[in-house]
């Protein structure tokens, strides 16, 4: 198995005495983009939540590069290689936009500015306003300071939970452009999204979430291609 290769299997869970996930298996490869779509209420952000520990599992496991990790804490997974940016709160808006890159270090001791330089060139406004609140920002370079504060940690997974949320579609077309830039380099990325068509367009392998259940796993153009799921989750 590949290093950087993550395993959800099985996962079964929720919130107190309720499980949203029954029997959920998500998985990626490397320099792969997986993409989990349903309808609202599905469990798509619970099964996030579930792979990056915010949630205890009753039933299942997660493995990154083979090794278990269903028992660590959030924290802990992130030395694993994951990174994890949630839908909202996900920068600190009083911080400059170059102190939100250097918080995304703090667990590295080497040198880091190598890393920001990558990030700048993949997201060259964030150079231009490196000295500026990241809070002051608009809503995609928002969500682009929080994905390069992710890329900080050197990842080996990265997930998005809602990264075009709320941006207008020049903007989401240009966020997903920056995310296949990323996973071209070997990342695995695991994404939830709305916006399911242009979503699937990009990703290399796809999940349809119904009510905590995997209901369609293909390839991103074969679930475009799916009469079903087109019109059950697609408007046709």
């Amino acid at each position: 198995m590949t290093g950087a290769h993550l395993l959800a299997e099985n996962m079964t869970g929720g919130y107190g005495a309720a499980d949203i996930l029954h029997g959920c298996t998500i998985e990626a490869r490397p320099g792969e983009i997986a993409v989990i779509v349903g309808p609202n209420g599905a469990g798509k952000s619970t099964a996030m939540k579930a792979i990056f520990g915010l949630l205890k599992l009753r039933a299942g496991r997660v493995t990154i590069g083979g090794e278990d990790i269903t028992r660590l804490s959030p924290q802990d997974r992130v030395p694993k290689g994951m990174a994890f940016v949630p839908q909202t709160h996900n920068i600190f808006a009083s911080m400059t936009v170059e102190e939100n890159l250097e918080m995304g270090a703090f667990l590295r001791r080497d040198d880091i500015r190598g890393t920001m330089e990558q990030v700048y060139a993949l997201f060259p406004i964030l150079r231009a306003k490196r000295r500026q609140a990241a809070g002051e920002l608009s809503g995609g370079q928002r969500q682009q300071v929080a994905v390069g504060r992710a890329l900080m940690t050197r990842p080996k997974v990265l997930m998005l939970d809602e990264p075009t949320a709320g941006v207008s579609p020049i903007v989401m077309d240009e966020l997903f452009d920056r995310i296949i830039e990323i996973a071209r380099t070997g990342l695995t990325i695991l994404m939830v999204e709305q916006n399911a068509r242009q979503a699937l367009e990009i990703a290399d392998r796809g999940y349809v979430l119904v009510q905590g259940r995997n209901a369609y796993t293909d390839t991103g153009a074969a679930l475009l291609a799916n009469p079903e799921v087109r019109r059950s989750f697609l408007g046709g």
